[in-house]
């Protein structure tokens, strides 16, 4: 029974993983997640920047805290990571704490609740592999728009050449009429 189950969101995070995938990411980094946002009938992709203060869960249903201050106001707003409604992750800075759950930044204010940035040798080749990643994807995606842009181009062009065609054969029937 429990191996169907593994078997089934196995399945359900890699179909989610084809269409994005998520950086490592851990405790104590600042994120800038991307989530989509249904206004009325419109959608578009809002930005939500903080310190990710815990990652709770495994499998399907794991997910990730971001804590961020508005407006003088604390604000935590949890994440499911397959969640269809996160477009992306982009880490801003990786910091550099000792604990899994960062929830003691909630009674400190300004200056206390700051984290280090880490600068070691495995935080600068993910940082950097990450940056990599990021830019190939947006290769990929421009890739993406030239070719169908170029395609709806050749298609215009087609349908145009095919109305000329058809206009001149329909001018071309209107002369041997009147003659």
């Amino acid at each position: 029974m429990t191996n169907i189950i593994q078997q089934l969101e196995a399945e359900q995070a890699a179909k989610i993983e084809e269409k994005r995938t998520l950086p490592e990411f851990s405790p104590g980094d600042t994120l800038r997640v991307n989530v989509r946002v249904t206004e009325g009938n419109r959608t578009r992709v809002q930005a939500y920047e903080g310190v990710c203060i815990a990652r709770s869960g495994g499998g399907l249903s794991e997910s990730f805290t971001v804590r961020k201050i508005s407006y003088g106001e604390g604000v935590e707003r949890v994440f499911p990571i397959y969640s269809p409604l996160v477009e992306g992750v982009e880490i801003v800075r990786r910091g550099k704490v000792r604990r899994a759950k960062l929830y003691y930044l909630r009674d400190r204010r300004g200056k206390a609740a700051r984290i280090v940035e880490n600068t070691g040798t495995r935080a600068r080749k993910l940082n950097e592999s990450e940056r990599q990643a990021v830019a190939e994807e947006k290769a990929r995606l421009e890739a993406e728009k030239v070719a169908a842009a170029q395609a709806l181009a050749a298609e215009k062009a087609a349908a145009e050449a095919a109305e000329a065609k058809a206009a001149e054969e329909a001018a071309k029937a209107a002369e041997t009429a009147a003659e």
